[in-house]
């Protein structure tokens, strides 16, 4: 995953968002509008090493073209007007709360806050349901595996049990109620917002 982050001014816990994420195995990038003395002084404190300042809004598209061609998946965070084309291009536009409704209409997903670290808490959601989306499939596959022949007859020449229509809905609306069950326990799930006091 790339993610291109932009900055003009350095923003509260930016550096430990960048830093968390590169943990994440994330690459960190910096576009901004910015000129290249600030964009690098600003690179230089997060410890991102892949700049590209005094960009205009389509050359921001430009490079997460350009990314998205070497077959990397794009995250763009933005917050501003200039962002909108970027945010829409990227595999996900994540617009930063309290920047310009464009930015926001724009994004894929909208953070409620203003704060970088809370991409953290969104890319770990997304890992965590997408973990119940293949627990749910791999669940409905082997049920239906083994209820499927079961419910056309497979165990009446064994031991001569055949499945009523009754039972046969039970069973049915039972495999839909697991794999809704599993789906909630996403409400419980903490997190992880590095940093972020409750």
């Amino acid at each position: 995953l790339g993610l291109v982050a932009v900055a003009d001014v350095l923003k509260e816990y930016s550096t430990e968002a960048v830093r968390a994420l590169q943990g994440m195995g994330i690459e960190v990038a910096m576009l901004t509008g910015d000129n290249k003395r600030t964009a690098n002084a600003i690179a230089k404190q997060l410890g991102i090493e892949r700049i590209l300042a005094e960009v205009l809004p389509g050359e921001k598209v430009e490079e997460v073209k350009k990314l998205q061609k070497e077959g990397r998946i794009v995250g763009f965070v933005g917050d501003g007007i200039n962002d909108a084309p970027a945010l829409t291009q990227a595999n996900v536009g994540i617009a930063l709360g309290g920047g310009t409704d464009i930015a926001m209409e724009a994004g894929k997903i909208v953070l409620v806050k203003d704060d970088l670290r809370y991409v953290i808490g969104a890319i770990d959601l997304s890992r965590k349901t997408m973990r119940k989306i293949k627990e749910n499939l791999a669940w409905a596959f082997a049920y239906n595996a083994a209820a499927i022949p079961i419910a056309f007859g497979a165990l009446y020449p064994l031991i001569g049990f055949i499945v009523s229509p009754e039972l046969a809905a039970l069973l049915m609306a039972m495999s839909s109620v697991t794999v809704t069950l599993n789906s909630l326990t996403l409400k419980r799930i903490k997190l992880k917002l590095r940093g972020v006091k409750k």
